[in-house]
């Protein structure tokens, strides 16, 4: 892994783009990503243990420029599966939304089954990357799950961390691992406490009444935290589930492969039934964009460390659903082409200005107006500075001369 993460240029400009919610329902803090056209029914995303709603950005802005409607949350503080199951119907009912399929991987696959055997008539079809059934086999490898809630936070990632492999990976799969690495270091203790506990507390997915045409199985065929047996029964339990294998992606998919899990996705939503609406994607005004304005997060600065601010940022909430083209990124986050490469971003009345760094600046670079007169304020405050600095040496050595 990578000592230094620079975040993706790609990710940046998702940032920029999507807004994000952040919203207490009872108990409950949930923060989550609601983008795409409100009349078209949900595709929700669920990470896994080391996951956060950030990891799916790829599968957002691909997806809902189709015209499809995403939502990507982060797995609430819950300590065991039925109160998740409790706590995600109460969040679909304060979101309004009833009818919903759901994208689960790892952690998030299994609790996407359970919920979709509990509340059969909300969920409509599922897609399963890298999961399991039940999590017997979870709970003998970890002995000390009873203390987990009183466990230090820095035992808890790395206890986390080491269930990623580390390197050497190819490229796009080493970006992934780097960015769901730097996603784990912005959980707090009670989070990851909380997804261990979901993880070693004793359940299993029992038979659901969801026909097996209505699920796909997304697998990576190299390597991934989920062993082999696990992911072999679940195979077993839903023999006519469509299946999509991918040659190479590790344990994220989504980060490293994000064209080929797109294309299953749209492949699998289309074969459900679910018509995308492109037609709307330029054209919704704010009242019709997913999700409930009252929650977004438009134009904070917020300052607090606390596991919500410390993901949640400055988000801009757009005027309307126009999403701008995402820059030029193969699928693995590299910053060697992205338009950021070797530059530093200043905000000045809500304008951007790219400032090239000497060892980035190429061909010829037109700095706009805004910049200038910056800059120039900048030599002006250092001129005045000096000359303050000349008149009060000057001034004690007039006074210490007249002393002596």
């Amino acid at each position: 892994m990578k000592s230094v993460f620079s975040a993706p240029g790609d990710y940046v400009h998702f940032k920029s783009q999507v807004p994000l919610h952040k919203i207490p329902i009872g108990t409950k803090q949930w923060r989550y990503y609601d983008f795409g056209p409100k009349a078209v029914p949900p595709l929700i995303c669920l990470p896994g243990t080391a996951g956060t709603a950030d990891v799916y950005y790829k599968q957002i802005m691909s997806l809902s420029m189709k015209g499809y409607r995403v939502i990507s949350v982060d797995i609430p503080r819950v300590w065991n599966n039925t109160e998740w199951i409790q706590a995600f119907e109460k969040f679909l009912d304060a979101i309004d939304v009833h009818h919903i399929h759901l994208y689960g991987t790892s952690l998030g696959g299994f609790l996407a089954q359970l919920f979709a055997q509990h509340r059969p008539r909300r969920v409509r079809s599922l897609v399963l990357s890298n999961t399991f059934l039940e999590t017997r086999s979870f709970s003998a490898a970890m002995p000390w799950a009873p203390i987990v809630s009183w466990t230090p936070s820095f035992l808890l990632k790395r206890y986390v961390l080491t269930g990623i492999r580390d390197g050497p990976h190819e490229p796009f799969i080493a970006d992934s691992v780097d960015f769901v690495v730097s996603q784990v270091e912005t959980l707090s203790r009670e989070d990851l406490a909380s997804r261990l506990s979901l993880t070693t507390d004793d359940a299993s997915v029992g038979p659901l009444l969801l026909s097996d045409s209505f699920i796909t199985i997304m697998d990576t065929n190299d390597y991934c935290a989920i062993p082999q047996q696990l992911k072999d029964q679940l195979g077993e339990r839903y023999p006519e589930a469509r299946r999509a294998y991918l040659k190479t992606g590790g344990d994220f998919p989504f980060l490293s492969r994000p064209d080929e899990v797109n294309l299953h996705l749209q492949l699998h939503l289309r074969r459900v039934g679910v018509e995308a609406r492109p037609d709307l994607v330029h054209n919704i005004p704010k009242g019709d964009l997913g999700g409930s304005p009252s929650s977004k997060e438009s134009n904070e600065d917020e300052s607090d460390k606390s596991h919500e601010d410390d993901r949640g940022g400055s988000e801009n909430s757009p005027a309307d659903y126009d999403i701008n083209p995402t820059p030029e990124s193969s699928g693995s986050g590299n910053l060697d082409k992205q338009p950021l490469d070797s530059s530093e971003c200043c905000h000045l009345n809500h304008e951007h200005a790219l400032y090239a760094l000497p060892g980035g600046f190429k061909g010829r670079t037109n700095i706009p107006g805004t910049s200038v007169h910056f800059m120039c304020h900048i030599a002006i405050l250092h001129l005045l500075h000096y000359i303050s600095s000349l008149y009060i040496i000057w001034n004690y050595s007039l006074e210490f001369s007249q002393v002596v």
